[in-house]
């Protein structure tokens, strides 16, 4: 076996812990919190299914590359939760570090250009990534609309919270920020969200 593929199968073997990588949102169908690897794979579907309601042109497939890498880093870093302002004082800190370790286990080319990608979408200056991290924003709202409030109640967010964190995502898509501002009102209607 080249050296090149030993890197490759140990990079893949590595981030099969991605799995094990749980958020604080629920599954839709389930009492069992979404790891990691699910919520890339929901949010890469959801890149082919709503690619029409983006502002811009994008290259899909550039998207749906940074959705399956973007959370890699979290096998190191562990996930940051959206409304944790203390949490995010050193997240991109430890997710560099992270992003480091990981990619370079890649050989250098690869690791490069994944690294290079994975630093395009937490900046959110290309389109690609602008469309990405709105839907990386909507697929928690849906679940948690979905699942009756869940993982709002048991924080106490409040309707700003989600406002303020996901305003950005009308940067991307018009069509999909005016689908969240009416899954909000929903929300505060039906009381799975508190109106601050």
């Amino acid at each position: 076996m080249s050296e090149s593929l030993q890197d490759q199968i140990q990079f893949l073997i590595e981030i099969d812990k991605l799995k094990t990588i749980e958020r604080r949102t629920r599954i839709i169908h389930g009492d069992r919190r979404e790891n990691d690897a699910e919520h890339s794979w929901h949010l890469a579907m959801m890149a082919l299914v709503l690619q029409s309601h983006a502002n811009k042109d994008v290259d899909i497939l550039k998207v749906i590359n940074m959705l399956l890498i973007h959370d890699l880093v979290e096998i190191d870093a562990g996930d940051t939760f959206a409304y944790d302002t203390a949490g995010y004082t050193d997240k991109f800190d430890r997710e560099i570090k992270a992003a480091h370790r990981l990619f370079g286990m890649l050989p250098k080319e690869q690791a490069e250009e994944m690294h290079n990608l994975w630093l395009e979408f937490e900046a959110k200056e290309t389109n690609e990534a602008q469309f990405a991290s709105a839907l990386d924003r909507l697929q928690p709202l849906i679940h948690n609309y979905q699942n009756e409030g869940d993982t709002w109640l048991k924080y106490n967010v409040t309707s700003d919270q989600v406002i303020n964190r996901n305003r950005e995502m009308a940067d991307a898509s018009d069509t999909l920020w005016t689908y969240v501002q009416q899954l909000i009102q929903n929300s505060i209607e039906q009381g799975i969200l508190t109106k601050s």
